[in-house]
């Protein structure tokens, strides 16, 4: 699992946030709109030259900005160990 700010995510890629990191009304305004500690979220796209990121959340289309999006931390799989298939490959070549 790697953790990284919610902006770095490529669209269509999920994660679990882990920690919205601000201030009591930074976090409160971003569980109004569903983003909270443990809440799957899926990037749908970003708007070029600094525009909103727009998430899927709870089967609700949410737009956050870059700055808010940097503030969030989230956890996504780490793609060459999801499903065990880098210890495959490992077990294949020793045969």
């Amino acid at each position: 699992m790697i953790e990284k700010p919610l902006a770095d995510l490529k669209p269509g890629e999920s994660a679990e946030i882990v920690s919205l990191n601000g201030g009591e009304d930074f976090q409160s305004r971003l569980r109004a709109m569903g983003l909270a500690e443990g809440q799957t979220v899926r990037k749908l796209s970003r708007i070029r030259w600094g525009g909103p990121i727009v998430l899927l959340v709870n089967r609700a289309q949410v737009a956050v900005g870059r700055g808010m999006a940097r503030k969030i931390t989230v956890r996504v799989e780490d793609r060459d160990t999801a499903g065990g298939k880098a210890g495959e490959k490992g077990v294949e070549g020793d045969a």
